[in-house]
């Protein structure tokens, strides 16, 4: 039977472990750095200014005073004031139905309180995608894969069954209010629909 050649290995010298060792914890740096990079960016929410109390539901509806920004600066959508009759009926700000913002969006309000001012950093995986969201007439909006910038203050906050039962008092009230122009107390026959709950036209 032939003999099988040994061959002789040097041993390891402390020096070259060390090295070795050294090499082997750069590299794992090295890959959680590159994860780090290219993981999936999250939603980052800093406090301008703090609130106070709970937290909105996912379900709620927000009233807030919002400007929505794109990369470069540029104001894609901000709030209106919404004039309302009767003033202490709803809250001041616009009202936005959370299950109807992007994911993103929601995330956020989810972790403001009453009063406190915020700026969100939404990636564009949480907000329009790759679609993006342009108006076909003007050509403005937002554009594929863009990351959105929000400043927010949250003014209020109410359950969606509540704010439908206040635009339905406000929809009662002005139908017995007199219609201008007209005689004898003549009142504006009311919708027999319930008043929704007005989103804006640039929405989250």
């Amino acid at each position: 039977m032939a003999e099988v050649t040994r061959v002789p290995v040097k041993p390891i010298s402390r020096g070259s472990l060390v090295m070795l060792l050294v090499g082997i914890v750069l590299g794992l740096a090295m890959a959680a750095a590159f994860a780090w990079f290219t993981a999936p960016k999250g939603v980052e929410v800093d406090v301008v200014r703090a609130g106070t109390g709970e937290h909105p539901a996912a379900t709620d509806v927000v009233f807030v005073h919002y400007t929505g920004k794109l990369a470069d600066g540029t104001v894609f959508d901000q709030s209106q004031p919404i004039p309302l009759p009767v003033e202490g009926v709803l809250p001041e700000g616009t009202p936005l139905p959370l299950e109807n913002m992007v994911p993103g969006f929601k995330e956020a309000a989810l972790q403001m309180q009453r009063g406190g001012k915020y700026t969100v950093e939404i990636p564009a995986d949480k907000a329009y995608g790759a679609e993006g969201r342009i108006n076909p007439q003007t050509g403005e909006g937002v554009p594929p894969n863009a990351d959105l910038t929000f400043e927010i203050e949250l003014v209020d906050f109410l359950p969606m069954a509540e704010v439908e039962r206040r635009f339905q008092m406000l929809q009662e009230m002005m139908a017995q209010q007199p219609a201008p122009g007209a005689e004898g107390g003549a009142t504006v026959t009311p919708s027999p629909d319930a008043a929704p709950v007005p989103v804006p036209g640039g929405g989250e």
